[in-house]
């Protein structure tokens, strides 16, 4: 009887482990997503992404989605119900999202994706060190804006003055308007400055920009003004104004050109920051990536209807071409 005592709990510590590890390999990550504006494709890559990593969403990963369907003033309670719901790890949309993040938590780690300026606005301590608990992926948006007038100079006969579009409350706002000056200096270009907060500003703006007789549009994207793209987009077009992205989702509306990276790409990226961070690597310790690759994406049909002619030159080292 003692003897087969013995090799029950022999058996049973033998079990031990084994069931240990059968509890770990069970565990289901949560992980939050916070954006101000409403799903979009780029979402979708980043799921992709995330499956292609063997994380899949009712299996062994759970997705919080917090949209603020374009209403700022929603990001900080959406990111406090995150925390709240104990979130592994954050995945925050542009600065307007990863700053509210930030506030609502010092210890769960935050992946932001297409971050302007991230070390200037305080996102990062460095590109190469980020530290704290927030490191991701930046757009390299500011620095591209002069590309964005040289396109507009190139395609625009006759281009005098341009009009920017963008959102006062975004924190990298102010280095895109000091790279936008500069530029449009060396370009013999007037600047004109059109702002806006809330949903509710863009039709002010729309019929500032009519009455100023506006000849080429250039917005600065952020979650808000991207979550306008097809009014943005179709406005420009509908008053023949020609008009400059960042991202080809604008152009994909009527938009006449973009230069800028892979938005599909970046957030594909952000999988691979929260495998990371979930195999136990802390966020100080990844470096903040910035794309290398950057596209140019020409729409020929809304060329044609706004009586540009592109320049073959430009045509051929287009990645894409629109007709």
């Amino acid at each position: 009887m003692r003897r087969r005592n013995f090799l029950m709990l022999l058996g049973g510590a033998l079990l031990v482990p084994r069931f240990a590890g059968a509890q770990q390999q069970t565990k289901v990550w949560r992980i939050g997503l916070l954006s101000a504006i409403s799903p979009s494709p780029q979402y979708d890559a980043f799921v992709e992404g995330l499956r292609e990593l063997g994380y899949v969403d009712g299996k062994n990963i759970t997705i919080d989605f917090k949209f603020a369907q374009g209403h700022l003033e929603q990001l900080p309670e959406l990111a406090r119900d995150l925390v709240q719901n104990k979130s592994d790890v954050i995945l925050a949309a542009t600065n307007l999202a990863a700053i509210p993040a930030m506030r609502a938590t010092k210890d769960i780690p935050i992946v932001v994706m297409a971050s302007h300026d991230g070390v200037e606005v305080g996102l990062y301590h460095s590109l190469a060190r980020p530290g704290g608990n927030v490191t991701g992926v930046e757009s390299v948006a500011p620095e591209l804006d002069t590309k964005r007038l040289d396109l507009l100079k190139t395609v625009v006969p006759g281009l005098s003055r341009i009009s920017v579009l963008y959102n006062v409350d975004e924190p990298s706002a102010p280095r895109h308007i000091a790279a936008i000056a500069i530029a449009a200096r060396a370009l013999s270009l007037e600047v004109r400055e059109y702002k806006i907060r809330t949903l509710a500003d863009f039709d002010g703006a729309f019929a500032a920009l009519q009455r100023d007789d506006t000849q080429a549009l250039l917005p600065i994207t952020d979650s808000l003004t991207f979550s306008q793209r097809e009014q943005i987009a179709h406005f420009a077009l509908e008053n023949r104004i020609p008009s400059i992205y960042e991202f080809t989702a604008f152009v994909d509306y009527g938009g006449l050109m973009s230069y800028g990276p892979n938005l599909t790409e970046l957030y594909k990226r952000g999988a691979y920051y929260v495998d990371k961070i979930l195999k136990g690597t802390k966020p100080a310790d990844l470096p903040v990536e910035r794309p290398t690759k950057f596209e140019l994406v020409i729409n020929l049909k809304t060329a044609k209807a706004l009586g540009l002619t592109v320049p073959e030159s430009l045509l051929v080292t287009a990645d894409k071409v629109v007709e």
